[in-house]
């Protein structure tokens, strides 16, 4: 047997401890992605470890302190930074919403954004100028040839906060972060960098990229629950980055339970009580993940398999891939060319899902459909794909 066929079979295998795909055809990763059977059965475990703790007594305290110690510590290795800069929260928008309302804005400041960040983003940054009375200005990145070249022109000397993504949602483009980085730290510029594409689909250095903040979700690319992600900030940002809500979690007590100041690390921004046992979850997920291959190896295959559908699609007459060469990224998104006036994006979507049970998205802004292929994903996957676009293309 030769070794494509041997690394074929072995990914057979390692894809039978993900349920989610054995009775659809998934290209919805960067949405959410499927979760282990392993990380679902540790979720269920540690539920039942906190009944049989308590849930509510002295003996379940120590035992929720070491699922979050040991989950702050496989993401900080995943990271390369220190566990003391990772607050644990939801998802990325709550990362974000730290981040942005965090900053002592004053009138007259101005916060960045691309026109590729996602809705979320958006809306924060429109609340905190009803609030504030700072400038927001959206830089045009989607269809520049030199998306550095665009946001560096775009910085002011009063810009307070740059607000980016790591891989564009829409069109999976990476955005050079180390580059955009140095300039904002010489304008000084905040960087706030949305990771929701990122956090387990590529190698990540946050030390290299030298970001301020980077706010990123486990449920995506590294197949975790929903509901638990985090932030990471630098040590010298959080010196200033005043915390927006607190909680019983943000803050150290005295005897008498009387706060008395908060956390020195990224404990400050977490608030309350969370769903502890997803932090078993996770764990479980990233541990999946590293027994297929490191993340080196899992991005180099993500790269094959968009390449191998970027390429499928340029054969369709009416498909126009968003990006003119394939994407660095497994973020693949194209859009259906003459066609009749009523066939939308939409329509395709639903075709997919009812008449071939494969699951893909559409993204508004460009409208497009987007394909998200993950290490997980078989070549056979993609041609089933590429063969139903062409159909309903025919119709």
């Amino acid at each position: 047997m030769n070794t494509i066929s041997n690394l074929t079979n072995q990914l057979h295998q390692h894809r039978a401890s993900f349920p989610g795909l054995a009775n659809k055809t998934y290209f919805n990763y960067g949405g959410q992605g499927p979760m282990p059977q392993a990380a679902i059965e540790a979720i269920s475990t540690a539920h039942l470890e906190m009944q049989r703790l308590g849930p509510f007594g002295n003996a379940v305290s120590p035992w929720m302190n070491q699922q979050i110690t040991a989950t702050r510590n496989a993401i900080a290795s995943h990271l390369h930074v220190a566990p003391e800069t990772i607050t644990l929260t939801e998802n990325v928008t709550i990362g974000c919403n730290i981040a942005m309302w965090g900053i002592d804005w004053q009138p007259g400041d101005h916060l960045l954004l691309t026109d590729c960040e996602h809705h979320a983003v958006v809306a924060i940054a429109q609340a905190i100028r009803r609030r504030f009375q700072i400038e927001v200005t959206i830089c045009p990145i989607l269809t520049a040839s030199n998306q550095y070249e665009v946001i560096a022109q775009n910085l002011r000397p009063n810009t307070r906060l740059l607000v980016i993504s790591h891989i564009l949602w829409n069109t999976g483009q990476i955005l050079s972060v180390d580059k955009i980085s140095e300039i904002c730290h010489k304008n000084k510029t905040l960087l706030l960098v949305d990771a929701a594409q990122s956090f387990g689909s590529m190698p990540l250095n946050l030390n290299q990229l030298g970001v301020d903040f980077y706010a990123f979700t486990g449920h995506k690319w590294m197949c975790g629950a929903a509901g638990l992600g985090g932030l990471y900030m630098r040590p010298e940002v959080k010196v200033n980055l005043l915390p927006t809500f607190v909680g019983w979690r943000s803050v150290s007590t005295d005897v008498q339970g009387h706060p008395q100041a908060w956390h020195p690390d990224g404990r400050s921004y977490e608030i309350a009580t969370s769903d502890f046992p997803l932090l078993a979850g996770l764990r479980e997920a990233m541990a999946t993940h590293q027994k297929w291959g490191s993340t080196e190896e899992r991005y180099q295959q993500i790269l094959k398999n968009s390449e191998y559908l970027w390429r499928k699609l340029q054969l369709i007459p009416q498909v126009k891939c968003l990006l003119t060469s394939p994407p660095e990224s497994g973020l693949v998104s194209f859009q259906l060319i003459n066609m009749q006036p009523q066939t939308t994006s939409q329509k395709l979507v639903s075709y997919l899902e009812i008449q071939h049970n494969i699951l893909t998205r559409t993204i508004a802004n460009p409208d497009c459909v987007r394909a998200c292929v993950h290490y997980l994903t078989l070549e056979s996957e993609i041609d089933r794909l590429v063969a139903a676009i062409q159909e309903f293309c025919n119709q």
